[in-house]
């Protein structure tokens, strides 16, 4: 008695978009999940608006950093009180309590933003070995919108047009860190507080919304289509074979 056929892969892993979508409107659709509105960048900048204000009005560094962690706990008051999401002042909690030790142990207010100095440098270093390896970093974001992603957290490497159009977005990202890096480093070394302050503010969420509209018109001019590698007989999860 004939056997009914094995799912199609291809259809599968698109589920979630109507059948025949690009790669493009396929990763738009996915990413959305990922972006956090105006309310997000609001709150992950107060905190280094706070420590900048008061370090130029006191020039004071404990002064400063208490009335940074006080914007932070009053966020998250509100937020408790609205009964919002804490996504985004938690996500400036950790930050600041490391600029926090960082500025405390040196005694210096431009150490407070080492830390950020430090991390783009590592993304940066991450973004470009993920083009390298192709395994770009932007896969694993459109990854985590695939509603599958706990049963298949790389199943998106299977599909080798998003994976190209993937590679082009994370360049994007690099040129993000980049900026950052040639704009930040030279004010840390010269010591200019107030402008590091203005400089994380403009190069936090701004500038990467600016990347996120690049990424855009990326994605709306594109028309990859999907090239999904076959799943061996009988495997669950296909793992990605030969080269992308």
């Amino acid at each position: 008695m004939p056997t009914d056929p094995a799912p199609d892969s291809r259809g599968e892993d698109r589920h979630d978009l109507a059948p025949g979508a690009t790669v493009e409107e396929l990763i738009r659709h996915r990413l959305s999940t990922a972006l956090g509105g105006w309310r997000g960048s609001i709150e992950t900048a107060l905190p280094t608006v706070a420590f900048v204000v008061l370090w130029v009005w006191r020039k004071d560094l404990t002064v400063a950093i208490i009335g940074s962690v006080a914007v932070t706990v009053v966020l998250a008051v509100v937020c408790l009180v609205q009964r919002q999401s804490l996504q985004y002042v938690l996500s400036a909690v950790f930050p600041t309590a490391i600029a926090a030790f960082f500025a405390l142990r040196s005694g210096k207010a431009e150490d407070a933003f080492l830390p950020g100095i430090i991390w783009n440098t590592v993304m940066l270093a991450v973004a470009l070995v993920s083009v390298a390896l192709r395994w770009p970093l932007v896969g694993f974001m459109v990854g985590a919108g695939d509603p599958r992603m706990a049963d298949d957290p790389v199943g998106w490497h299977r599909d080798r047009g998003l994976v190209r159009v993937c590679q082009r977005l994370t360049l994007v990202l690099v040129g993000l860190f980049v900026v950052r890096l040639v704009i930040m480093v030279p004010l840390y070394l010269a010591s200019q507080v107030a402008l590091l302050g203005v400089a994380k503010v403009v190069l936090g969420w701004p500038l990467w919304l600016a990347g996120i509209g690049v990424m855009g018109l990326m994605l709306v001019k594109g028309h990859t289509p999907p090239e999904l590698e076959v799943e061996p007989e009988g495997s669950a999860h296909s793992s990605p074979r030969g080269t992308l």
